[in-house]
């Protein structure tokens, strides 16, 4: 979508009806899927193979997995994440069917939130003309917010760690936020879900660059207070599971 469509206004409605209308580009073939993760690796997101749907199983050796198809191959995610070119290219290669999650909280973070939520401050992003940066859609109901890194601040007492919406005493702040930094991780499109035809796909691309994310939490915190208590049971445990 052009810049100057968010900075419009009156074009509220039609920008809203794109958002719930815009379905992924079909990257299901080898050639899209290695290419939009040579591009994410391109702009700086390090990657690692994930685990990938097996019929209605996750791939791993788990018996009931937690989170099929969505955590990393190895213990070792964090050290073996990469933007190699090289590497993710026999990653791709050689695991025609993986996953593949970006390690946050080295270059980027990401913000989490329930979809309609991520739809309704998207649009409000846009409307103000607000540098919003990658978003990514996973057809279990989540939006996911690619930003600047906060994980590693010249002020050790800034830092924020993932689980900053999965205790008690942060809900209040933070209705249905997942700020994913340092230690954690999300699966990168184009990735597939459990379930017919579910996935993970880019709603706004990589070419737009990485925003502060200050600059978008008040909207975004503001939005899921507005949807809080609407997301579904089955999403609102602390993601990522340990693996």
């Amino acid at each position: 979508m052009s810049a100057e469509l968010g900075g419009r206004t009156g074009l509220q409605g039609k920008l809203s009806q794109w958002l719930r209308g815009r379905r992924p580009k079909d990257a299901t073939d080898d050639g899209g899927r290695e290419a939009l993760l040579l591009a994410a690796a391109a702009a700086g997101l390090p990657l690692a193979p994930a685990a990938h749907p097996a019929g209605y199983r996750c791939s791993c050796d788990r018996v009931g997995c937690p989170t099929p198809a969505r955590h990393p191959v190895s213990f070792a995610w964090q050290t073996q994440s990469t933007t190699d070119r090289a590497q993710i290219e026999r990653w791709a290669r050689h695991q025609p069917q993986a996953n593949f999650i970006t390690a946050t909280g080295m270059v980027h973070d990401v913000l989490d939130l329930p979809l309609e939520a991520g739809r309704e401050a998207l649009e409000r992003l846009l409307g103000a003309g607000i540098e919003v940066g990658p978003v990514a859609e996973s057809d279990d109901g989540r939006l996911l917010f690619f930003t600047l890194t906060r994980g590693t601040p010249e002020d050790e007492d800034e830092w924020w760690p993932c689980e900053l919406d999965c205790h008690p005493e942060t809900m209040d702040e933070h209705p249905g936020l997942r700020w994913h930094c340092r230690g954690s991780y999300v699966l990168v499109p184009p990735a597939r879900l459990s379930g017919e035809g579910r996935a993970v796909h880019w709603v706004r691309g990589l070419e737009h660059p990485l925003p502060d994310p200050l600059s978008l939490l008040e909207t975004l915190t503001d939005a899921c207070a507005r949807h809080v208590g609407e997301e579904p049971d089955h999403v609102t445990a602390a993601w990522p599971l340990r693996h």
